[in-house]
């Protein structure tokens, strides 16, 4: 595994504690931790800073972002030859490169946020007990939030709107494929902030220090409060196994949706092209259609996908129920475990609900499935036996996204059970505090 690894110039070097860097990398081991206090600093102002002051920058950044757009955009440029020129997916150069649409959208999200509610400070939950003390959980921030993530410039914004909104400072190392494209962000966004009177010091990145940053970083115990990874599967269970600073888990959407015998033909092929081919990179797009045996118009929706550009990975039933007129390849076990990020597709015949549920059990994320159904009780069995951040009924799956929902941004969408799950917010980046008032009571 290491091997691999190693050849990955995002991912961090699961077998090189910071104990036992090399002489050389000492030095970034000093730098990171440097960085890391002055984040500290920075998110006690952030802390104390208050809804107006906290949108005002949010809404410097994104009037910077359009005013600097073609520094940005020929910075991507530079990211995008070069990931070209060392034969990048064409879906990850789709995450990676940024567009005017792309970058009007950015400051977009940045007003949204800015509309949004300020959770700091937020009643969770409280009460007055019988000896008078007045109780009171409230939402706080983080603290220093750090990110490791890769080729995806908008994650930049996304992940550093999020941090502020919620009162946080944030640590970045956003990969050697986007040097340049978040090294013209990232000083937008800290001119951004100094031109509000906010600290500069809550955005900032280790990419300067490569693959020996992100190690220091993932070691950073005690001066970063949380890590998020955000990428691949190989980057995020690196940083899984090998991080010392409490993790929160984004995982990768092999995405399911279950074609039940009842559901409309008109929206299952709307909804298929769009779950499918509408972004084909991204980690909400379904990988594996199951197709209930009672479904007749399975030849209308595999027709539509393949007339789409989709690749068809088809298991023995499903090929021997299309016509000839459409074309399909064989499935193996390793196309229902397969993230395609393309427009390919696997697809399974099922017999019943209950083996659509265990196809989902055997080979599911915990990202998002969803059933196209006019059962209602299927629709109700469907959400209470699947276990995914995200059950969706006769809808796409595109719809997991933090924008889509109404949270402004998100900072990934987490599949673990433990604080956020799904989309992650301005709230996931919040923890809690407890408030006890009380007029002299002493505990019996």
């Amino acid at each position: 595994m290491t091997e691999a690894l190693t050849s990955h110039p995002d991912l961090p070097v699961s077998d090189a504690p910071s104990a036992g860097l090399p002489v050389a990398a000492v030095d970034v081991e000093a730098a990171v931790h440097a960085i890391a206090d002055r984040a500290r600093a920075a998110s006690r102002q952030m802390a104390r800073a208050n809804r107006a002051w906290k949108d005002r920058g949010l809404r410097a950044i994104g009037a910077a972002l359009v005013q600097h757009k073609d520094t940005i955009l020929a910075a991507n440029a530079q990211d995008v030859a070069a990931g070209r020129a060392n034969g990048t997916s064409a879906a990850l150069l789709d995450r990676l490169t940024l567009t005017d649409g792309r970058v009007q959208s950015l400051a977009a999200a940045l007003e949204n946020l800015a509309n949004l509610p300020d959770p700091v400070g937020n009643v969770v939950r409280g009460q007055t007990l019988p000896n008078g003390l007045r109780l009171r959980q409230i939402n706080v921030p983080m603290g220093v939030v750090a990110a490791i993530y890769e080729a995806r410039p908008n994650v930049t914004v996304d992940i550093a709107g999020l941090a502020l909104k919620s009162g946080n400072a944030v640590i970045l190392r956003g990969g050697s494929a986007a040097a340049a494209t978040n090294a013209a962000l990232l000083g937008v966004l800290r001119d951004a902030l100094d031109s509000v009177g906010l600290p500069a010091d809550a955005v900032q990145s280790v990419d300067d220090y490569g693959r020996d940053g992100a190690n220091v970083l993932m070691r950073a115990r005690g001066r970063v409060d949380v890590l998020i990874p955000r990428g691949g599967r190989d980057l995020i269970q690196t940083v899984v196994m090998n991080s010392s600073v409490p993790v929160i888990e984004t995982g990768e959407g092999n995405v399911h949706i279950f074609l039940d015998a009842s559901a409309d033909e008109k929206m299952a092929v709307e909804i298929l092209l769009n779950a499918k081919t509408q972004r084909p990179s991204v980690c909400n797009t379904v990988e594996t259609l199951l197709v209930h045996s009672g479904f007749t118009v399975l030849p209308a929706v595999a027709a539509a996908l393949r007339g789409a550009g989709v690749t068809l990975h088809t298991d023995e039933r499903i090929r021997a129920a299309l016509p000839e007129a459409v074309d399909s390849v064989p499935a193996t076990d390793e196309d229902w475990a397969t993230e395609y990020m393309d427009l390919d597709l696997a697809v399974a015949m099922v017999d019943s609900l209950d083996e659509a549920v265990q196809h989902i059990r055997t080979w599911s994320t915990g990202h998002t499935e969803a059933i196209l159904t006019n059962d209602l009780a299927n629709a109700e069995r469907f959400i209470a036996e699947v276990d995914s951040a995200a059950v969706i009924v006769n809808a796409s799956t595109r719809f997991t996204d933090g924008g889509e929902l109404g949270l402004g941004a998100e900072v990934g969408i987490s599949t673990q059970k433990l604080h956020a799950r799904g989309p992650m917010g301005l709230t996931e980046l919040t923890t809690t505090k407890w408030i006890v008032q009380g007029e002299g009571q002493t505990r019996a």
